[in-house]
């Protein structure tokens, strides 16, 4: 029986691979198509980091559509971001149509630096590409000890609430804090009921998504992966989630001088350039301007053990932070490795036969 687009089993039929052997064979396909050794280090890390999490909509996969975007000349791989300074809390990055990879990596370690010395630090960044999943951006903010936010646009993917065309993007919005003695939290989640990544993952693996998720170009409800991809992702709580998207587009497009409303080309287009590009805005504050670090910590810690151990509802076992189970999951991946079907597996190689480097 096909696996449903949503968490699986980690025995049958997949294969189990390694933290290191993902990461370096990540890095030399990503060497072997023009980009530099450092810059594929960087990319593979956070690919893989996607794939420790369980995010595997957002893990190596992604090479696929993003390498063929290479090859056409739509993303140049050997691009360096460059930073400017606004004012002394504002930076502004232009990423040169390279890796959004490392735009987010210069753009969050410039606003955590002004906010380590003024408090606060915001970044705009715009003629980027898309940067994977949020959480390692917000989890390299919490590694400076910073309180942090990202916004990105997107492709479009979900219509207007009330509307019908693909107008607005599954932009994430991430957030995170430092923890105390507990895990940090690590908030990350698109505005559609589910990622649209999750559904080219099922598309892929050949399986079925949830009703719900989607609709068809006809505006019928469907299970059919290929069928979500021609019609429209659904909006998470109906206006809420489409509001939502709208903010992502005003914070990370409009404000940046980035494409929006409908305008942003996405990371499997095979056939436009960038245009004006994607933009993203990342802003890092220091947890201690209010209270002291100490204070900090202790009210973090306070605030987990109240919603962890708060009375469950009938039949649940656990209480989860936000970003807990991804911060397990990584744990438990660490060790066991990495389960990819042998679809995924075979597709990669093929990428690594194209280059004339070594599959996984």
């Amino acid at each position: 029986m096909a696996e449903s687009a949503g968490d699986h089993s980690e025995t049958g039929d997949y294969r189990l691979i390694s933290k290191a052997d993902a990461e370096a064979f990540a890095t030399r396909l990503l060497v072997a198509n023009g980009t530099p050794t450092s810059h594929a280090e960087h990319v593979a890390a956070c690919l893989v980091l996607a794939d420790l999490r369980g995010i595997e909509s957002h893990g190596i996969n992604r090479l696929i559509p993003y390498l063929i975007r290479v090859r056409a000349g739509l993303l140049d791989p050997a691009a360096e971001p460059i930073l400017k300074q606004v004012t002394p809390v504002v930076g502004e990055i232009d990423g040169k149509n390279g890796w959004g990879f490392l735009t987010a990596k210069a753009g969050m370690q410039r606003a955590c630096d002004m906010a380590q010395t003024f408090g606060i630090g915001m970044v705009s960044a715009h003629h980027s590409n898309h940067f994977g999943m949020s959480a390692w951006i917000v989890e390299q903010a919490i590694e400076a000890g910073m309180m942090s936010l990202v916004f990105t646009n997107s492709s479009s993917a979900l219509p207007a609430f009330g509307g019908r065309e693909k107008l607005l993007g599954v932009s994430p919005i991430a957030a995170g804090a430092p923890g105390g003695n507990h895990p940090p939290f690590i908030l990350d989640f698109a505005p559609s009921v589910a990622a649209r990544g999750k559904v080219h993952k099922a598309l892929r693996r050949g399986e079925e998504i949830p009703f719900g998720w989607a609709l068809d170009a006809e505006g019928r409800d469907t299970t059919d992966p290929a069928a979500a991809l021609e019609g429209t992702m659904l909006p998470m709580a109906g206006p809420k989630g489409s509001a939502l998207a709208i903010m992502m587009d005003v914070f990370s497009g409009v404000l940046s001088g980035s494409a929006f409303a409908g305008e942003v080309v996405g990371p499997y287009d095979k056939t436009r350039g960038p245009g004006e590009g994607v933009g993203h805005l990342f802003v890092a504050m220091k947890p201690d301007l209010f209270v002291s670090g100490e204070e900090f910590r202790h009210r973090m810690n306070h605030l987990y053990e109240r919603v962890t151990g708060s009375k469950k509802a009938d039949g649940v076992e656990r209480i989860y932070f936000p970003g807990e189970v991804e911060g397990e999951k990584r744990k438990q991946r660490e060790v066991s490795g990495i389960p990819f079907a042998h679809i995924e597996v075979n597709s990669l190689n093929e990428e690594a036969r194209k280059a004339g480097v070594e599959g996984i």
